[in-house]
């Protein structure tokens, strides 16, 4: 899984406040592939760490994806299914969690449609048709994050 953080307002992390979020107040944003939704709740641009609300419409697919760092999910409604890659068949149900190590590369697909929380430590690298690795948003994904990595 992969997000299009919203960084209109993003502010960094190191900020001592509690920052209270409110997701039913806030509008879905539309990703770039079909079906499928987000919100942000949490974006530190100096990292890069993302905490989302996804909705994934039925048969709605995450393209091939590599989790460059951890990312972590907990699925609230429906299903998340590999549906290629290592571990493609395994699918994870409402009320269930599951993470998935950095270099870790796979197609999502949520067959029932499904709202999930995701985790991330920096954004996903995808691999387009066309040859291009971007993030989720479409952006080349190394001017974009690879500075963010330990060297």
């Amino acid at each position: 899984m992969n997000v299009k953080p919203n960084t209109q307002n993003a502010k960094a992390v190191d900020d001592k406040r509690s920052h209270h979020v409110r997701p039913q107040e806030m509008p879905w944003e539309t990703m770039r592939f079909p079906g499928c939704k987000t919100k942000t709740l949490l974006f530190d641009p100096k990292s890069g760490l993302a905490t989302v609300l996804i909705e994934m419409e039925p048969g709605a697919t995450l393209p091939d994806h590599e989790h460059v760092l951890i990312e972590q999910t907990y699925v609230l409604e429906g299903s998340l299914v590999d549906k290629e890659g290592p571990d493609a068949g395994i699918e994870v149900g409402a009320g269930e969690f599951v993470w998935r190590p950095a270099g870790s590369r796979h197609t999502a697909w949520s067959p029932k449609g499904g709202m999930f929380i995701a985790m991330f430590q920096i954004p996903n690298k995808f691999f387009d048709v066309d040859g291009k690795v971007v993030d989720a948003s479409g952006k080349e994904w190394d001017p974009a994050w690879a500075h963010l990595l330990p060297a």
